[in-house]
Protein backbone atom coordinates (compact mmCIF):
# COMPACT_ATOMS: atom_id res chain seq x y z
CA UNK A 1 0.00 0.00 0.00
CA UNK A 2 2.85 2.39 0.87
CA UNK A 3 4.45 1.86 -2.55
CA UNK A 4 1.13 2.55 -4.25
CA UNK A 5 0.86 5.92 -2.53
CA UNK A 6 4.32 7.10 -3.62
CA UNK A 7 3.29 8.01 -7.19
CA UNK A 8 0.45 10.39 -6.18
CA UNK A 9 2.67 11.98 -3.51
CA UNK A 10 5.48 12.45 -6.05
CA UNK A 11 3.04 14.02 -8.54
CA UNK A 12 1.72 16.31 -5.80
CA UNK A 13 5.21 17.48 -4.81
CA UNK A 14 6.17 18.06 -8.45
CA UNK A 15 3.04 20.06 -9.15
CA UNK A 16 3.46 22.20 -6.00
CA UNK A 17 7.00 23.02 -7.12
CA UNK A 18 5.68 23.93 -10.55
CA UNK A 19 2.87 26.08 -9.18
CA UNK A 20 5.26 28.07 -6.97
CA UNK A 21 7.02 29.22 -10.10
CA UNK A 22 3.85 30.77 -11.50
CA UNK A 23 3.67 34.51 -10.95
CA UNK A 24 0.73 36.05 -9.15
CA UNK A 25 0.43 38.89 -11.67
CA UNK A 26 -0.50 38.59 -15.34
CA UNK A 27 2.54 39.20 -17.52
CA UNK A 28 2.57 42.24 -19.78
CA UNK A 29 4.60 42.92 -22.89
CA UNK A 30 4.66 46.33 -24.51
CA UNK A 31 1.58 47.40 -22.49
CA UNK A 32 -0.42 44.48 -23.91
CA UNK A 33 -1.87 42.06 -21.38
CA UNK A 34 -1.41 38.33 -21.98
CA UNK A 35 -4.51 36.27 -21.22
CA UNK A 36 -3.86 32.65 -20.28
CA UNK A 37 -6.15 29.72 -21.02
CA UNK A 38 -6.65 29.10 -17.28
CA UNK A 39 -8.26 32.55 -16.93
CA UNK A 40 -10.84 32.27 -19.74
CA UNK A 41 -11.65 28.54 -20.12
CA UNK A 42 -14.81 27.33 -18.38
CA UNK A 43 -14.72 23.49 -18.59
CA UNK A 44 -12.53 20.94 -16.83
CA UNK A 45 -12.00 17.19 -17.08
CA UNK A 46 -9.94 15.27 -14.52
CA UNK A 47 -9.15 11.79 -13.25
CA UNK A 48 -8.63 10.71 -9.64
CA UNK A 49 -5.06 9.41 -9.70
CA UNK A 50 -4.91 8.30 -6.06
CA UNK A 51 -8.00 6.10 -6.36
CA UNK A 52 -6.77 4.70 -9.69
CA UNK A 53 -3.26 3.81 -8.50
CA UNK A 54 -3.98 2.72 -4.93
CA UNK A 55 -7.34 0.99 -5.32
CA UNK A 56 -7.92 0.35 -9.02
CA UNK A 57 -10.98 2.60 -8.99
CA UNK A 58 -11.99 4.68 -11.99
CA UNK A 59 -12.82 8.15 -10.68
CA UNK A 60 -13.52 10.85 -13.29
CA UNK A 61 -14.91 14.36 -12.93
CA UNK A 62 -16.34 17.15 -15.09
CA UNK A 63 -16.42 20.69 -13.71
CA UNK A 64 -18.01 23.85 -15.10
CA UNK A 65 -16.87 27.29 -13.93
CA UNK A 66 -19.84 29.56 -13.22
CA UNK A 67 -18.08 32.69 -11.94
CA UNK A 68 -14.42 33.40 -11.11
CA UNK A 69 -15.16 32.21 -7.55
CA UNK A 70 -17.63 29.36 -8.08
CA UNK A 71 -18.19 26.16 -10.05
CA UNK A 72 -20.28 23.02 -10.09
CA UNK A 73 -18.90 19.53 -10.66
CA UNK A 74 -20.09 15.98 -11.19
CA UNK A 75 -17.92 12.99 -10.27
CA UNK A 76 -18.41 9.34 -11.27
CA UNK A 77 -16.73 6.55 -9.31
CA UNK A 78 -16.53 2.83 -10.21
CA UNK A 79 -14.58 0.35 -8.09
CA UNK A 80 -12.88 -2.06 -10.49
CA UNK A 81 -11.32 -4.41 -7.93
CA UNK A 82 -13.02 -7.55 -6.66
CA UNK A 83 -13.02 -6.85 -2.94
CA UNK A 84 -13.18 -10.56 -2.10
CA UNK A 85 -9.75 -11.02 -3.64
CA UNK A 86 -8.08 -7.73 -2.73
CA UNK A 87 -7.09 -6.47 0.70
CA UNK A 88 -8.20 -2.85 0.67
CA UNK A 89 -9.74 -2.86 4.12
CA UNK A 90 -12.65 -0.51 4.66
CA UNK A 91 -11.32 2.11 2.23
CA UNK A 92 -14.41 1.71 0.04
CA UNK A 93 -17.80 0.36 0.99
CA UNK A 94 -19.22 1.60 -2.31
CA UNK A 95 -18.99 -0.04 -5.70
CA UNK A 96 -20.35 2.93 -7.68
CA UNK A 97 -21.25 6.50 -6.86
CA UNK A 98 -22.30 9.72 -8.53
CA UNK A 99 -21.48 12.95 -6.69
CA UNK A 100 -22.55 16.52 -7.41
CA UNK A 101 -20.63 19.43 -5.90
CA UNK A 102 -20.89 23.19 -5.68
CA UNK A 103 -17.50 24.80 -4.99
CA UNK A 104 -16.71 28.30 -3.74
CA UNK A 105 -13.12 29.53 -4.24
CA UNK A 106 -11.30 32.12 -2.13
CA UNK A 107 -8.40 32.80 -4.53
CA UNK A 108 -7.84 35.88 -6.73
CA UNK A 109 -7.73 33.93 -10.00
CA UNK A 110 -10.51 32.08 -11.80
CA UNK A 111 -11.45 28.90 -9.85
CA UNK A 112 -8.05 28.76 -8.18
CA UNK A 113 -6.75 28.17 -4.67
CA UNK A 114 -8.51 27.14 -1.47
CA UNK A 115 -12.20 26.25 -1.72
CA UNK A 116 -15.11 24.82 0.24
CA UNK A 117 -17.88 22.73 -1.29
CA UNK A 118 -21.26 21.20 -0.61
CA UNK A 119 -21.83 17.69 -1.94
CA UNK A 120 -24.69 15.32 -2.70
CA UNK A 121 -23.85 11.66 -3.39
CA UNK A 122 -25.85 8.65 -4.47
CA UNK A 123 -23.90 5.44 -3.88
CA UNK A 124 -24.39 1.71 -4.09
CA UNK A 125 -22.32 -1.17 -2.81
CA UNK A 126 -21.93 -3.80 -0.11
CA UNK A 127 -21.53 -2.79 3.51
CA UNK A 128 -19.78 -5.28 5.76
CA UNK A 129 -21.53 -5.55 9.13
CA UNK A 130 -19.88 -7.27 12.10
CA UNK A 131 -22.24 -9.44 14.20
CA UNK A 132 -21.65 -10.99 17.63
CA UNK A 133 -24.05 -13.33 19.38
CA UNK A 134 -24.34 -16.22 21.87
CA UNK A 135 -26.06 -19.57 21.32
CA UNK A 136 -26.18 -21.92 24.33
CA UNK A 137 -23.45 -19.87 26.03
CA UNK A 138 -21.17 -20.25 22.99
CA UNK A 139 -19.83 -17.04 21.46
CA UNK A 140 -20.13 -16.59 17.67
CA UNK A 141 -19.10 -13.75 15.39
CA UNK A 142 -19.25 -13.16 11.66
CA UNK A 143 -19.17 -10.50 8.99
CA UNK A 144 -22.23 -10.17 6.81
CA UNK A 145 -22.13 -8.23 3.54
CA UNK A 146 -25.35 -6.34 2.88
CA UNK A 147 -26.11 -4.60 -0.43
CA UNK A 148 -27.32 -1.01 -0.21
CA UNK A 149 -28.15 2.09 -2.22
CA UNK A 150 -28.38 5.44 -0.44
CA UNK A 151 -28.23 9.21 -0.79
CA UNK A 152 -25.86 11.39 1.25
CA UNK A 153 -25.41 15.11 1.86
CA UNK A 154 -22.19 16.64 3.13
CA UNK A 155 -19.41 19.16 2.69
CA UNK A 156 -15.72 19.29 1.88
CA UNK A 157 -12.70 21.48 1.30
CA UNK A 158 -9.76 21.49 -1.03
CA UNK A 159 -7.26 23.39 -3.11
CA UNK A 160 -6.81 23.71 -6.86
CA UNK A 161 -3.61 24.80 -8.62
CA UNK A 162 -3.85 25.64 -12.32
CA UNK A 163 -0.98 26.12 -14.79
CA UNK A 164 -1.04 28.83 -17.47
CA UNK A 165 -2.08 26.44 -20.24
CA UNK A 166 -4.82 24.75 -18.23
CA UNK A 167 -3.28 21.69 -16.58
CA UNK A 168 -4.22 21.46 -12.91
CA UNK A 169 -3.97 19.56 -9.64
CA UNK A 170 -7.04 19.42 -7.40
CA UNK A 171 -6.66 18.09 -3.84
CA UNK A 172 -9.85 17.65 -1.85
CA UNK A 173 -11.49 15.81 1.02
CA UNK A 174 -15.10 15.58 2.06
CA UNK A 175 -17.53 13.86 4.38
CA UNK A 176 -21.24 13.18 4.15
CA UNK A 177 -24.03 11.32 5.91
CA UNK A 178 -26.27 8.71 4.30
CA UNK A 179 -29.91 9.54 4.94
CA UNK A 180 -32.32 6.76 3.99
CA UNK A 181 -31.06 3.17 4.19
CA UNK A 182 -30.43 1.38 7.51
CA UNK A 183 -28.11 -1.09 5.74
CA UNK A 184 -25.74 1.58 4.40
CA UNK A 185 -22.66 3.06 6.10
CA UNK A 186 -23.68 6.02 8.26
CA UNK A 187 -20.83 8.19 6.98
CA UNK A 188 -19.31 8.42 3.50
CA UNK A 189 -15.93 9.98 2.87
CA UNK A 190 -13.89 11.26 -0.05
CA UNK A 191 -10.20 11.90 -0.54
CA UNK A 192 -9.33 12.99 -4.07
CA UNK A 193 -6.06 13.74 -5.85
CA UNK A 194 -7.20 14.75 -9.33
CA UNK A 195 -5.08 15.66 -12.32
CA UNK A 196 -6.87 17.36 -15.18
CA UNK A 197 -7.11 19.96 -17.91
CA UNK A 198 -9.12 23.18 -18.20
CA UNK A 199 -10.42 23.91 -21.70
Amino acid sequence: MKKQLLLPLFLFASFISFSQGITTEKETTSSEEIVYKRDIAKNELSIGTLNLVAFGALDVAYERIITPNSSWAIEAFVLALDRDNEDIGDAFNKDVSLTGKYKYFFGDRTAWGFYVNGLAMISSGKYSEYNEYFVDDIYYSNREKISYTDFALGFGLGGKFVGKQGFFLDLSTGIGRNLFNDNSPVVVGQFNVNLGFRF
